[in-house]
């Protein structure tokens, strides 16, 4: 086999012929973590409840005799600790991603985030596998006053995702010392791209789809946001794990500018080639409690290591638009 450089990562050293777990592998951010670890090499097994994972990504690979999909939901550790046997790396993908959700449902984000990553790590110790990566979320820096935001920022809370999510890596760190283990936990702003599931891009297009003259937009529309494509969101884990050297490891992922929600209506407006589409607004600084009204993440750490995005907000929010025509 020809071995080369991929995303900055040595593929024989690190994931090839390696036993992969990824859980929440049939959805977007870790379908496309899956794609790139089966061309490296890497015998994948895939945990997904399917409750938002996408079938196609799974037929996407179901021929492919290095891939494994489980059915699994990993509140059921008894399974997930078998399912674990003899796996090298875990992928920690699988989450509750809905933001507003936990306002009516507060025990959602509990046991879909933080109770699943106690099981992750439960089976990670039991079965004696040392290497973790965790996809967190700038949702832990709440309405944070520092703006871009490095990682050690004092955190307080204003959703029970991003507590949750914080639990989460604090589960991660102390299992680490406890148990040696190295982990690699990514704090994203909001993920973009082919196979996107769920946020402003995809409430724009589906209200829009509905009623292609007005457009309902949450908060006052001047909410600043940072976007980043998925490949480069890919690009940075990998980036992170090949070249961090460190036991405990925290990266924000993100691009180092704003877009208004405004702008990001705008955008899908024009890619969907509307005309004379009124917006109306439902007030506030905010779209919803737990909203942030400014996500704009520091991300020196990684781009110290080497990584930059490629794909700019832009032409990101255009190229999710323009996959969500061509895929209904």
């Amino acid at each position: 086999m020809n071995y080369k450089y991929i995303y900055g990562v040595f593929v024989k050293d690190l994931f090839n012929e390696k036993n992969i777990l990824v859980t929440g592998g049939a959805g977007f951010i870790g379908g496309h973590l899956v794609d790139k670890l089966l061309e490296f090499g890497s015998n994948v097994t895939v945990v997904d409840s399917m409750v938002t994972g996408q079938p196609k990504v799974v037929e996407n690979h179901r021929q492919n005799k290095k891939y494994q999909f489980v059915k699994l939901d990993l509140l059921n550790l008894e399974k997930l600790k078998t399912v674990a046997k003899g796996k090298d790396f875990i992928f920690h993908i699988a989450a509750n991603a809905d933001i507003r959700g936990g306002v009516n449902n507060t025990r959602i984000d509990l046991e879909q985030n933080t109770i699943a990553t106690y099981n992750v790590l439960e089976a990670m110790r039991l079965n004696d596998i040392k290497k973790i990566v965790f996809t967190s979320s700038a949702a832990v820096y709440g309405e944070t006053k520092a703006i871009p935001t490095p990682e050690d920022t004092t955190l307080v809370q204003n959703s029970l995702y991003g507590a949750s999510k914080l639990a989460g890596e604090s589960l991660i760190q102390a299992f680490s010392f406890y148990y040696g283990f190295n982990n690699f936990i990514y704090r994203f702003v909001s993920i973009i791209g082919e196979r996107y599931p769920h946020g402003v891009v995809i409430d724009f297009f589906n209200k829009l789809k509905k009623d292609p003259y007005k457009l309902e937009i949450l908060g006052n529309g001047k909410q600043k946001k940072s976007f980043l494509y998925i490949n480069d969101c890919v690009n940075g884990v990998f980036t992170g794990v090949e070249k961090s050297k460190d036991q405990n490891n925290l990266f924000n992922l993100g691009n180092n500018y704003t877009i208004e929600v405004d702008k990001v209506a705008d955008l899908v407006i024009e890619e969907m080639k509307l005309k004379s589409v009124k917006k109306f607004y439902t007030g506030g600084q905010v779209g919803w409690p737990g909203d942030q009204p400014i996500v704009l993440l520091s991300t020196d750490k990684i781009r110290s290591l080497g990584w930059l995005p490629t794909t700019s907000i832009e032409n990101g929010i255009k190229k999710t638009a323009k996959y969500l025509l061509n895929n209904e």
